[in-house]
């Protein structure tokens, strides 16, 4: 049992108003569902919250995801959850911290890095060669999120 908004944003769907990072991540690695409304009536004393419970079952076997790339990806897509993907990752707080890991893993791999190397042109041809340059993350399902984290990975662009 859950606090009405928390549960509410755990169930929430692609297109929802409480749709976020939450849902993605929780609904990730389980299925979760809506039970039932509880009234405060049904407390004694009433608290100043409704609640909801909420049936959260495990898949079994979870995906085979790195969850600190998965959440990085996430996390900046719903820094602007109504922006386009493309102007979330535009940010040049986004940009240093993506170029940084691109350039650890060159080294770390025994990868030379491009002369010409633009990690803005490289993100967002990226977004643009997957379909998600228009896409806004309030709009996206879990499917999308992995199909646009194998993008980059594809590329060799990493989240953490």
């Amino acid at each position: 049992m859950f606090q009405r908004e928390f549960a509410m944003r755990l169930v929430a769907r692609p297109g929802d108003a409480l749709y976020g990072r939450l849902a993605v991540n929780c609904q990730l690695y389980s299925k979760v569902s809506h039970v039932m409304k509880v009234g405060r009536n049904n407390f004694k004393p009433p608290p100043n919250v409704e609640s909801d419970v909420v049936k959260i079952e495990p898949l079994n076997p979870p995906p085979p995801i790195d969850f600190e790339e998965w959440d990085g990806l996430v996390r900046i897509a719903f820094s602007r959850k109504n922006k386009t993907l493309a102007a979330n990752f535009k940010s040049t707080a986004t940009m240093e911290m993506l170029e940084k890991n691109y350039k650890t893993f060159c080294a770390t791999n025994d990868m030379m890095l491009e002369d010409d190397f633009d990690i803005k042109a490289k993100v967002l041809g990226v977004l643009a060669s997957a379909g998600f340059s228009d896409t806004r993350a309030a709009k996206m399902d879990i499917d999308d999120f992995m199909k646009l984290l194998v993008a980059f990975h594809d590329a060799k662009i990493h989240f953490c």
